[in-house]
Protein backbone atom coordinates (compact mmCIF):
# COMPACT_ATOMS: atom_id res chain seq x y z
CA UNK A 1 0.00 0.00 0.00
CA UNK A 2 1.37 3.50 -0.56
CA UNK A 3 1.59 6.34 1.78
CA UNK A 4 0.46 10.22 1.61
CA UNK A 5 3.48 10.67 -0.61
CA UNK A 6 2.91 7.86 -2.56
CA UNK A 7 5.71 5.78 -1.87
CA UNK A 8 5.19 2.29 -0.65
CA UNK A 9 4.52 2.12 3.15
CA UNK A 10 4.38 -0.50 6.05
CA UNK A 11 2.31 -3.60 5.54
CA UNK A 12 -0.17 -3.54 8.30
CA UNK A 13 -0.60 -6.36 10.67
CA UNK A 14 -2.97 -8.97 10.52
CA UNK A 15 -4.18 -8.52 13.33
CA UNK A 16 -5.75 -4.80 13.72
CA UNK A 17 -6.65 -3.34 16.77
CA UNK A 18 -10.78 -3.50 17.61
CA UNK A 19 -13.21 -0.31 19.41
CA UNK A 20 -16.84 -0.38 19.33
CA UNK A 21 -19.57 2.02 17.48
CA UNK A 22 -22.49 1.82 19.29
CA UNK A 23 -25.99 3.20 18.58
CA UNK A 24 -27.99 1.51 22.42
CA UNK A 25 -30.16 -0.42 20.16
CA UNK A 26 -33.60 -0.53 21.58
CA UNK A 27 -35.55 -3.72 21.04
CA UNK A 28 -39.34 -4.51 20.71
CA UNK A 29 -40.95 -3.79 23.84
CA UNK A 30 -37.97 -3.00 25.49
CA UNK A 31 -37.28 0.71 27.71
CA UNK A 32 -34.93 3.03 27.38
CA UNK A 33 -34.02 2.43 30.59
CA UNK A 34 -32.91 -1.33 30.24
CA UNK A 35 -31.33 -0.61 26.22
CA UNK A 36 -28.72 2.09 27.97
CA UNK A 37 -27.90 -0.30 31.10
CA UNK A 38 -27.52 -3.27 27.95
CA UNK A 39 -24.70 -1.02 26.66
CA UNK A 40 -23.11 0.29 29.57
CA UNK A 41 -22.74 -3.52 30.10
CA UNK A 42 -21.54 -4.09 27.17
CA UNK A 43 -18.57 -0.78 27.64
CA UNK A 44 -17.18 -2.46 30.54
CA UNK A 45 -17.26 -5.75 28.94
CA UNK A 46 -15.44 -4.20 26.27
CA UNK A 47 -13.09 -2.24 28.24
CA UNK A 48 -11.94 -5.85 30.17
CA UNK A 49 -11.37 -7.40 26.79
CA UNK A 50 -9.14 -4.90 25.65
CA UNK A 51 -10.74 -2.78 23.09
CA UNK A 52 -9.35 0.28 22.11
CA UNK A 53 -12.07 2.77 22.35
CA UNK A 54 -15.68 2.59 22.41
CA UNK A 55 -17.61 5.70 21.08
CA UNK A 56 -21.53 6.74 20.62
CA UNK A 57 -23.41 7.99 18.08
CA UNK A 58 -25.92 10.68 17.69
CA UNK A 59 -29.17 9.89 16.62
CA UNK A 60 -32.40 11.25 17.33
CA UNK A 61 -36.22 10.35 17.28
CA UNK A 62 -35.25 6.69 16.14
CA UNK A 63 -37.47 4.44 17.46
CA UNK A 64 -34.55 1.54 17.66
CA UNK A 65 -31.51 3.82 18.43
CA UNK A 66 -31.35 5.14 22.34
CA UNK A 67 -28.36 6.99 21.45
CA UNK A 68 -29.13 10.78 21.03
CA UNK A 69 -26.91 12.19 23.50
CA UNK A 70 -23.03 11.31 23.56
CA UNK A 71 -21.57 13.47 26.47
CA UNK A 72 -23.91 11.72 28.67
CA UNK A 73 -23.19 8.30 27.61
CA UNK A 74 -19.85 9.04 27.81
CA UNK A 75 -20.07 10.03 31.33
CA UNK A 76 -21.69 7.24 32.44
CA UNK A 77 -19.31 4.80 30.86
CA UNK A 78 -16.50 6.04 32.22
CA UNK A 79 -17.59 5.38 35.90
CA UNK A 80 -18.15 2.08 34.42
CA UNK A 81 -14.47 1.65 32.61
CA UNK A 82 -10.82 2.21 33.65
CA UNK A 83 -8.54 1.97 30.68
CA UNK A 84 -10.53 2.13 27.10
CA UNK A 85 -10.85 5.39 25.34
CA UNK A 86 -14.26 6.56 25.31
CA UNK A 87 -16.06 9.16 22.88
CA UNK A 88 -18.62 9.93 19.98
CA UNK A 89 -18.87 8.71 17.11
CA UNK A 90 -19.91 11.61 16.48
CA UNK A 91 -21.74 14.69 17.79
CA UNK A 92 -23.44 16.15 14.95
CA UNK A 93 -22.37 19.53 15.00
CA UNK A 94 -24.77 21.80 13.25
CA UNK A 95 -27.23 20.73 16.01
CA UNK A 96 -25.49 22.29 18.86
CA UNK A 97 -23.21 25.17 19.99
CA UNK A 98 -19.59 24.75 19.22
CA UNK A 99 -19.11 25.96 23.38
CA UNK A 100 -21.29 23.89 24.57
CA UNK A 101 -19.71 20.68 22.97
CA UNK A 102 -16.24 22.02 24.38
CA UNK A 103 -17.64 22.57 27.91
CA UNK A 104 -19.29 18.49 27.77
CA UNK A 105 -16.06 17.71 26.54
CA UNK A 106 -13.65 19.55 28.59
CA UNK A 107 -15.49 18.17 31.37
CA UNK A 108 -15.28 14.63 30.37
CA UNK A 109 -11.98 14.74 29.65
CA UNK A 110 -11.13 15.85 33.48
CA UNK A 111 -13.60 13.29 34.33
CA UNK A 112 -11.35 10.79 32.77
CA UNK A 113 -8.13 12.04 31.64
CA UNK A 114 -6.45 10.82 28.54
CA UNK A 115 -9.11 8.95 27.86
CA UNK A 116 -11.55 10.93 25.79
CA UNK A 117 -12.31 11.29 21.88
CA UNK A 118 -14.35 14.17 20.36
CA UNK A 119 -16.00 12.76 17.37
CA UNK A 120 -17.59 15.74 15.09
CA UNK A 121 -19.83 15.17 12.14
CA UNK A 122 -21.74 17.35 9.81
CA UNK A 123 -25.07 15.39 9.09
CA UNK A 124 -27.88 16.00 10.86
CA UNK A 125 -28.66 13.03 12.42
CA UNK A 126 -32.12 12.67 12.15
CA UNK A 127 -34.94 13.64 9.77
CA UNK A 128 -35.84 18.05 8.71
CA UNK A 129 -38.55 17.83 11.01
CA UNK A 130 -36.03 17.12 14.44
CA UNK A 131 -33.10 18.93 12.77
CA UNK A 132 -35.27 21.77 12.47
CA UNK A 133 -36.29 21.23 16.13
CA UNK A 134 -32.20 21.16 17.08
CA UNK A 135 -31.82 24.59 15.86
CA UNK A 136 -34.07 26.47 17.21
CA UNK A 137 -31.84 28.15 19.43
CA UNK A 138 -29.91 30.86 18.34
CA UNK A 139 -26.54 29.62 19.39
CA UNK A 140 -26.79 26.79 17.49
CA UNK A 141 -24.69 25.90 14.96
CA UNK A 142 -24.89 26.03 11.30
CA UNK A 143 -23.85 23.54 8.21
CA UNK A 144 -21.93 26.38 6.27
CA UNK A 145 -19.68 27.20 9.66
CA UNK A 146 -18.74 23.31 10.15
CA UNK A 147 -15.27 24.20 9.35
CA UNK A 148 -14.68 27.33 11.25
CA UNK A 149 -17.03 25.90 14.22
CA UNK A 150 -14.25 22.84 14.31
CA UNK A 151 -11.51 25.28 14.73
CA UNK A 152 -13.31 26.68 17.58
CA UNK A 153 -14.24 24.15 19.64
CA UNK A 154 -10.64 22.39 19.07
CA UNK A 155 -9.07 26.06 20.30
CA UNK A 156 -11.63 26.00 24.09
CA UNK A 157 -10.65 22.49 24.81
CA UNK A 158 -6.95 23.81 24.53
CA UNK A 159 -5.33 24.39 27.88
CA UNK A 160 -4.50 28.30 26.19
CA UNK A 161 -8.46 28.73 25.08
CA UNK A 162 -9.40 30.88 22.55
CA UNK A 163 -9.69 34.56 21.73
CA UNK A 164 -12.74 36.47 20.63
CA UNK A 165 -11.73 39.73 18.65
CA UNK A 166 -14.30 42.17 18.73
CA UNK A 167 -14.99 44.76 15.76
CA UNK A 168 -13.68 47.05 18.14
CA UNK A 169 -10.52 45.82 18.32
CA UNK A 170 -11.28 44.41 22.05
CA UNK A 171 -9.98 40.80 23.03
CA UNK A 172 -11.85 38.54 25.14
CA UNK A 173 -10.18 35.08 26.65
CA UNK A 174 -12.66 32.06 26.59
CA UNK A 175 -11.53 28.57 28.00
CA UNK A 176 -13.82 25.40 28.07
CA UNK A 177 -12.83 24.53 31.49
CA UNK A 178 -10.86 27.04 33.73
CA UNK A 179 -7.52 24.87 34.13
CA UNK A 180 -6.97 22.20 31.43
CA UNK A 181 -4.29 20.01 31.88
CA UNK A 182 -4.98 17.19 28.78
CA UNK A 183 -7.37 18.05 26.20
CA UNK A 184 -10.02 15.19 24.56
CA UNK A 185 -8.81 13.88 21.23
CA UNK A 186 -10.61 15.92 18.25
CA UNK A 187 -11.55 13.32 14.95
CA UNK A 188 -13.49 14.40 11.82
CA UNK A 189 -16.22 11.72 10.97
CA UNK A 190 -17.76 11.21 7.66
CA UNK A 191 -19.15 9.04 4.64
CA UNK A 192 -18.22 12.01 1.90
CA UNK A 193 -15.37 13.37 0.05
CA UNK A 194 -15.80 16.87 2.22
CA UNK A 195 -14.94 15.22 5.81
CA UNK A 196 -11.83 13.80 4.44
CA UNK A 197 -10.78 16.80 2.70
CA UNK A 198 -11.44 18.93 5.43
CA UNK A 199 -9.91 16.79 8.00
CA UNK A 200 -6.90 16.57 5.70
CA UNK A 201 -6.61 20.65 5.21
CA UNK A 202 -7.16 21.23 9.11
CA UNK A 203 -4.63 18.11 10.37
CA UNK A 204 -6.80 15.84 11.78
CA UNK A 205 -7.55 12.67 12.53
CA UNK A 206 -10.31 11.47 10.13
CA UNK A 207 -12.73 8.02 10.34
CA UNK A 208 -15.02 6.98 7.47
CA UNK A 209 -17.99 5.59 8.47
CA UNK A 210 -18.25 2.54 6.60
CA UNK A 211 -20.89 0.74 8.86
CA UNK A 212 -23.18 3.40 7.13
CA UNK A 213 -22.00 3.55 3.83
CA UNK A 214 -19.36 1.96 2.08
CA UNK A 215 -19.44 3.88 -0.84
CA UNK A 216 -16.54 6.01 -1.75
CA UNK A 217 -14.35 4.88 0.87
CA UNK A 218 -10.97 4.13 -1.38
CA UNK A 219 -11.52 7.62 -2.75
CA UNK A 220 -12.23 9.29 0.43
CA UNK A 221 -9.03 7.62 2.51
CA UNK A 222 -6.70 8.50 -0.67
CA UNK A 223 -7.68 12.20 -0.71
CA UNK A 224 -7.29 12.14 3.19
CA UNK A 225 -3.61 10.97 3.07
CA UNK A 226 -2.71 12.95 -0.25
CA UNK A 227 -4.02 16.19 1.14
CA UNK A 228 -2.81 15.72 4.57
CA UNK A 229 -1.22 19.19 6.31
CA UNK A 230 0.80 18.61 9.59
CA UNK A 231 -0.84 19.90 12.61
CA UNK A 232 0.10 21.08 16.01
CA UNK A 233 -2.07 18.27 17.01
CA UNK A 234 -1.07 15.47 14.23
CA UNK A 235 2.02 15.12 12.11
CA UNK A 236 1.08 12.67 9.48
CA UNK A 237 -2.25 11.14 8.24
CA UNK A 238 -4.40 9.06 11.23
CA UNK A 239 -7.06 7.03 10.14
CA UNK A 240 -9.41 4.32 11.09
CA UNK A 241 -12.59 2.70 9.51
CA UNK A 242 -16.38 1.56 10.77
CA UNK A 243 -18.06 -1.80 10.36
CA UNK A 244 -20.96 -3.73 11.10
CA UNK A 245 -20.43 -7.13 12.78
CA UNK A 246 -22.45 -10.22 13.96
CA UNK A 247 -20.39 -13.11 14.81
CA UNK A 248 -21.61 -16.39 16.59
CA UNK A 249 -20.51 -19.99 17.04
CA UNK A 250 -22.41 -20.84 14.09
CA UNK A 251 -23.18 -18.87 10.81
CA UNK A 252 -26.31 -19.80 10.67
CA UNK A 253 -26.75 -18.18 13.90
CA UNK A 254 -24.59 -15.17 12.58
CA UNK A 255 -27.01 -14.74 9.81
CA UNK A 256 -30.02 -14.73 11.84
CA UNK A 257 -29.02 -12.12 14.51
CA UNK A 258 -27.85 -10.01 11.44
CA UNK A 259 -31.25 -10.36 9.61
CA UNK A 260 -33.13 -7.44 11.86
CA UNK A 261 -30.39 -4.83 11.90
CA UNK A 262 -31.16 -5.61 7.79
CA UNK A 263 -34.51 -4.90 8.02
CA UNK A 264 -33.92 -1.88 9.75
CA UNK A 265 -31.15 -0.40 7.03
CA UNK A 266 -34.35 -1.49 4.37
CA UNK A 267 -36.31 0.43 6.53
CA UNK A 268 -33.94 3.50 6.65
CA UNK A 269 -33.42 3.77 2.86
CA UNK A 270 -36.65 2.78 1.54
CA UNK A 271 -38.40 5.27 3.42
CA UNK A 272 -40.63 2.88 5.09
CA UNK A 273 -41.85 3.76 9.13
CA UNK A 274 -39.45 2.88 11.43
CA UNK A 275 -39.71 0.62 13.99
CA UNK A 276 -37.81 -0.77 17.38
CA UNK A 277 -35.21 -3.45 16.03
CA UNK A 278 -36.93 -6.68 15.53
CA UNK A 279 -36.34 -9.74 17.52
CA UNK A 280 -34.36 -12.64 15.65
CA UNK A 281 -37.65 -14.53 15.59
CA UNK A 282 -39.87 -11.46 14.80
CA UNK A 283 -37.48 -10.60 12.06
CA UNK A 284 -37.59 -13.85 10.25
CA UNK A 285 -41.21 -14.01 10.25
CA UNK A 286 -42.07 -10.71 8.83
CA UNK A 287 -39.03 -11.87 6.25
CA UNK A 288 -40.86 -14.94 5.34
CA UNK A 289 -43.77 -12.76 4.43
CA UNK A 290 -42.71 -9.45 3.25
CA UNK A 291 -39.15 -9.91 2.10
CA UNK A 292 -37.81 -6.25 3.49
CA UNK A 293 -34.62 -6.99 3.29
CA UNK A 294 -34.07 -9.86 0.54
CA UNK A 295 -32.96 -7.51 -2.02
CA UNK A 296 -29.88 -5.77 0.19
CA UNK A 297 -28.89 -9.62 2.17
CA UNK A 298 -26.32 -10.01 -1.01
CA UNK A 299 -24.95 -6.81 -0.20
CA UNK A 300 -24.65 -6.69 3.06
CA UNK A 301 -23.34 -9.58 3.34
CA UNK A 302 -20.20 -8.80 1.35
CA UNK A 303 -19.50 -5.51 3.05
CA UNK A 304 -20.59 -6.25 6.35
CA UNK A 305 -18.74 -9.04 8.69
CA UNK A 306 -20.97 -11.90 9.60
CA UNK A 307 -19.93 -15.51 10.53
CA UNK A 308 -17.84 -17.27 13.00
CA UNK A 309 -15.26 -15.99 15.17
CA UNK A 310 -12.22 -17.30 13.13
CA UNK A 311 -13.41 -16.47 9.68
CA UNK A 312 -14.34 -12.59 10.99
CA UNK A 313 -11.33 -12.22 12.66
CA UNK A 314 -9.40 -13.26 9.43
CA UNK A 315 -12.04 -11.15 7.49
CA UNK A 316 -11.23 -8.10 9.71
CA UNK A 317 -7.39 -8.21 9.30
CA UNK A 318 -7.74 -8.69 5.39
CA UNK A 319 -9.64 -5.69 5.41
CA UNK A 320 -7.67 -3.65 7.56
CA UNK A 321 -4.60 -4.69 5.30
CA UNK A 322 -6.41 -3.35 2.38
CA UNK A 323 -7.51 -0.10 3.71
CA UNK A 324 -3.91 0.41 5.55
CA UNK A 325 -5.16 0.97 8.74
CA UNK A 326 -4.44 -0.72 12.36
CA UNK A 327 -7.55 -0.22 13.68
CA UNK A 328 -11.29 -1.50 12.70
CA UNK A 329 -14.34 -0.02 14.96
CA UNK A 330 -16.82 -2.41 14.73
CA UNK A 331 -20.57 -1.79 15.28
CA UNK A 332 -21.94 -4.53 16.53
CA UNK A 333 -25.56 -5.33 15.19
CA UNK A 334 -26.43 -8.77 16.28
CA UNK A 335 -30.11 -8.66 16.85
CA UNK A 336 -31.16 -10.44 20.25
CA UNK A 337 -33.66 -14.00 20.81
CA UNK A 338 -37.12 -13.25 22.39
CA UNK A 339 -35.75 -15.10 25.49
CA UNK A 340 -32.58 -13.15 26.04
CA UNK A 341 -33.12 -10.41 28.85
CA UNK A 342 -34.30 -6.68 28.07
CA UNK A 343 -31.59 -5.60 30.17
CA UNK A 344 -28.65 -6.80 28.50
CA UNK A 345 -27.25 -7.29 24.64
CA UNK A 346 -26.59 -11.16 24.98
CA UNK A 347 -26.03 -11.30 20.90
CA UNK A 348 -23.84 -7.57 21.03
CA UNK A 349 -21.87 -8.97 23.73
CA UNK A 350 -21.36 -12.46 22.00
CA UNK A 351 -19.83 -10.58 19.17
CA UNK A 352 -17.03 -8.57 21.37
CA UNK A 353 -16.47 -11.60 23.54
CA UNK A 354 -15.65 -13.79 20.39
CA UNK A 355 -14.11 -11.40 18.47
CA UNK A 356 -11.30 -11.01 21.62
CA UNK A 357 -10.64 -14.50 22.02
Amino acid sequence: MRDAAGTLGPVMSSSPALSVLDLVPVRTGQSSADAVTASLGLAARADELGYRRYWFAEHHNMPAVASTTPPVLVAAAAGRTTRIRLGSGGVMLPNHSPLVIAEQFAALEAIAPGRIDLGLGRAPGSDPVITQLLRQSGTTSDVERFPDHVRDIASLVHPDGATVRFTSGGTYDVHATPSATTVPEVWLLGSSDYSAQLAAAMGLPYVFANHFSGEGLERALDLYRQGFQPSERLAAPRTFLTANAVVAPTLAEAEARMLPQARMMARLRGGRPLVALETVEEAAAAEASDALATPLLGAMRNRWFVGEPADVRERLGAFAQRHGVDEVMISPVAAPYDAEPQDTASGRLQTLELLAG
